[in-house]
């Protein structure tokens, strides 16, 4: 009996089997696994049966809830076409030995190996992209995956001291992170306009009295604690921060206090760590970061022993304290995680986290993208016992009305899947900052590298985020070339020879110019990097003009991205004044398609000032504003730009590219052609 009933079910097993479809199949996987090998076929499946180790429970619960969403029924026996998963625990291969590593096999079953719940939920994020639904049924791709994490912290950070955001928009782009296998989220709770965290002791720090910005908006407790229990299921590490003693103005206010060196002010800052610190257990929440950055102002500055006692506390709570570096440094303190912004170096000795160079806020979302892509996190291939890994941040530190503009308005999700690539894969060294700020010559494999990558983040954005903000258009195809730059003698309306007549070269006051297109290409381009990384342009200032050709199958209205200037989103408006009307810029700059002149957008906050923070950008970067129209005829046009660089003006750059915008989605316009 036995016998005839074992038989029974694997004849029933093979009756049932998925239909197998030979195909040539290599999908587009971000990150890109450290080992892949593709079968060249897909299973086409109607349903799902998932079987797991004991440990992996939650993230089998995860997994069935994903394929639900997706209409793909889960069963727990036999059916027609059913696919077998199988989450298993067992050893796999992980070089550097940090968690999250695990093994995929695609076949004629689905096989997910890891030692620990973190590789098996890694394991799943990576299936989700190999699956396709079609109409009731689905099917995914064979291969065979080795996989682990190249460093061991993957983190993004939030600003909502400056911006308070709900948990529901949190959770929101926290589930971007998870399917992208972030595993930090580093939450910047504490900033001049408010203390974000309710604290039951000391009720007065959410008082609307001391909060600039939005009033009344903050997280309680049970809020945050269900954010950080958000972040545990999903395999992420929230990171609180209390940024003290600079950036305290509504500390300050909250206590009355005219300085941070008050002697009360210990005290009330140690009740406050204890109190954040037993709501979560220390294994959820194992780091605290106490900020000490930017400590400019006389209200701001301690004495030098101020965080002995702070420190101290974290340690007395199992936490490991985290700083940001440039910032305070405590005595004796040799053991301290180090959070490195702008360009400083590791401070010896400490363990760090890079988050250098990597802004959102000052990003462009195409010439930012190539940043990220070339850029090395911690400057070397992979984490260690001292380079931990990096945190990729957004500090809009400019007001925002609408919470849904800081990603609108900063290209946050393009930035998440380009920096995820990075910091899980790792990257080779690409010249330093040589390509930073431009694109590489074409032709060579780095610059293919980028190609190949921007295929991958463009299917991501038409699959994955739909009616979501993601503002990324294949662009380094794009070829310009430039003249200049013209010595404008302070004077950014004076006009050239360039603007009458087209020629291969010239002669201006006994100076000679020509034309010149090596590494000159992409939908932006810096001319001269407001940072100071290697671009084209080593003038200080002058006029630019840059030329390309495009090539239309038909004579048809296009929507254009265009811009002079890329506003930072911190900082007021650097780089301000804004345009007056029937400009591009300050700076007078100008575009002809085909001898024509493109007219400027109608700004609605048209001369604003530079040093206004607490108003919102509205229309002041190109991709988020409505796009620009622009008649093509049928075949070849010339597009030229003038891009004067000199008095208030930060960036050197300009921003030209065709844009399909439909339904808050953004997309390549079809059937176009670039030369130079």
């Amino acid at each position: 009996m036995k016998q005839s009933h074992l038989f029974t079910i694997l004849l029933l097993q093979f009756l049932f089997l998925p239909h197998f479809v030979k195909s040539e199949v290599e999908l587009p996987l971000i990150p890109q696994p450290q080992q892949l090998e593709w079968g060249h076929v897909w299973t086409n499946f109607s349903s799902v049966s998932i079987h797991s180790d004991a440990n992996f429970v939650k993230e089998k619960k995860y997994l069935i809830g994903f394929l639900s969403r997706e209409g793909i029924q889960v069963n727990f026996g036999i059916g027609k076409k059913t696919l077998h998963i199988e989450l298993t625990k067992g050893e796999v291969l992980n070089p550097l030995g940090f968690d999250g590593a695990y093994r995929l096999s695609v076949g004629n079953r689905v096989e997910i190996v890891a030692e620990s719940p973190t590789g098996i939920f890694h394991g799943i994020q990576t299936l989700k992209q190999l699956i396709r639904k079609e109409r009731k049924n689905a099917k995914i791709a064979h291969c065979e995956i080795k996989d682990w994490p190249a460093f061991q912290i993957r983190g993004f950070m939030h600003d909502v001291g400056r911006n308070y955001q709900s948990p529901q928009f949190l959770k929101e782009q926290l589930e971007v992170m998870a399917n992208y296998k972030y595993n930090v989220f580093h939450f910047h709770l504490t900033d001049d306009p408010g203390w974000r965290l309710e604290s039951k002791i000391y009720p007065q720090l959410q008082s609307p009295k001391v909060t600039s910005r939005n009033p009344d908006k903050y997280y309680t407790q049970e809020e945050f604690i269900d954010l950080v229990n958000f972040c545990a299921s999903r395999h992420i590490t929230l990171i609180p921060e209390f940024d003290i003693p600079g950036h305290s103005k509504a500390f300050r206010k909250a206590f009355g206090l005219k300085s941070m060196n008050s002697p009360q002010v210990q005290k009330i800052l140690l009740d406050l760590i204890d109190e954040l610190c037993a709501l979560v257990p220390a294994e959820k929440m194992p780091y605290i970061h106490l900020g000490t950055d930017e400590v400019r102002n006389r209200e701001e500055r301690v004495d030098s022993d101020f965080l002995v006692p702070l420190i101290k506390c974290v340690e007395q709570n199992k936490r490991k304290y985290i700083s940001w570096w440039h910032g305070m440094v405590s005595p004796n303190d040799s053991t301290s995680v180090k959070q490195l912004w702008s360009q400083h170096e590791p401070l010896k000795g400490h363990p760090f986290i890079d988050s250098r160079a990597n802004y959102i806020n000052h990003l462009d979302p195409l010439a930012g993208m190539s940043r990220l892509f070339y850029q090395q996190v911690c400057r070397q291939e992979h984490g260690d016992e001292f380079a931990l890994g990096g945190i990729l941040c957004l500090w809009n530190d400019n007001r925002v009305e609408d919470e849904r503009n800081l990603i609108k308005q900063n290209p946050v999700y393009p930035a998440m899947l380009v920096y995820s690539d990075a910091v899980w894969k790792g990257k080779k060294n690409y010249k330093g900052k040589e390509y930073w700020a431009q694109l590489p010559p074409k032709g060579i494999s780095e610059y293919q590298d980028y190609i190949d990558f921007e295929e991958k983040l463009t299917v991501h954005r038409d699959l994955f985020f739909q009616a979501k903000e993601f503002p990324y258009l294949k662009h380094a195809h794009i070829p310009w070339k430039i003249i200049g730059p013209f010595n404008h003698g302070g004077n950014t309306s004076v006009s050239f020879p360039v603007e009458n007549i087209i020629q291969d070269e010239y002669k201006i006051n006994g100076k000679k110019y020509q034309w010149r297109s090596e590494n000159i290409h992409g939908g932006t381009v810096h001319l001269k990097h407001f940072f100071g990384f290697p671009s084209p342009v080593k003038e200080k200032k002058g006029t630019v003009y840059a030329m390309t050709r495009i090539w239309s199958p038909k004579k048809q209205d296009i929507d254009f991205w265009i811009s002079f200037q890329g506003w930072s989103r911190s900082g007021g408006r650097r780089g301000g004044p804004l345009p007056n009307l029937g400009q591009w810029h300050t700076t007078n700059p100008k575009i002809w398609v085909n001898n024509q002149e493109i007219e400027p957008p109608y700004w609605k906050q048209a001369g604003l000032a530079a040093n206004t923070p607490e108003i919102p950008f509205v229309d002041e970067d190109y991709f988020y504003r409505k796009p620009t129209m622009i008649l093509l005829k049928k075949g070849w046009n010339k597009v030229l730009l003038k891009i004067p660089h000199g008095g208030s003006s930060w960036k050197w750059m300009f921003t030209c590219i065709p844009v399909v915008v439909k339904d808050g989605n953004i997309s390549e316009v079809p059937k176009l052609k670039f030369d130079i």
